[in-house]
């Protein structure tokens, strides 16, 4: 999309799958080994009854959105605000919302809101973004 086309309150919606891969994956790569995410029983005995995904693994696909698909290419992450609401299971299908809430012509920037949904419609994740977005000027 071109950022001229941009309008507040156009929303993009993309669903995704947590699978176990990317948990494991997602503790490899940055440490966190925390039983929760990573050991059926320790998770059994927990509030969350399983293991749950890691709430910045569900945050990085949000990124993966703004970078990739909406805006897309030439997206700068500036800011985010996030709050963790409910857990993300292993399995779990989730929707990635994000919504433009505002558009600030003179610097090139979207503020977004950011929400990861559930497979019950529940938000397991909010937020709001800021990020400087400048298509590449060939396309």
């Amino acid at each position: 999309m071109k950022y001229a086309e941009i309008m507040p309150g156009y929303v993009y919606t993309e669903e995704r799958v947590i699978t176990d891969e990317m948990v494991k994956s997602f503790a490899k790569i940055t440490g966190d080994d925390n039983p929760i995410h990573l050991d059926d029983d320790f998770a059994a005995k927990s509030i969350f009854k399983a293991r749950i995904a890691h709430g910045i693994l569900t945050l990085g696909l949000v990124s993966a959105v703004l970078g990739r698909k909406f805006p897309g290419p030439g997206t700068i992450y500036l800011k985010q605000d996030a709050t963790f609401r409910r857990p993300v299971y292993i399995g779990e299908k989730i929707q990635i919302r994000i919504e433009v809430l505002e558009k600030i012509e003179e610097k090139s920037r979207l503020l977004l809101s950011t929400d990861v949904i559930n497979e019950k419609g529940e938000k397991a994740l909010t937020g709001q973004a800021l990020v400087l977005f400048r298509e590449d000027e060939e396309e």
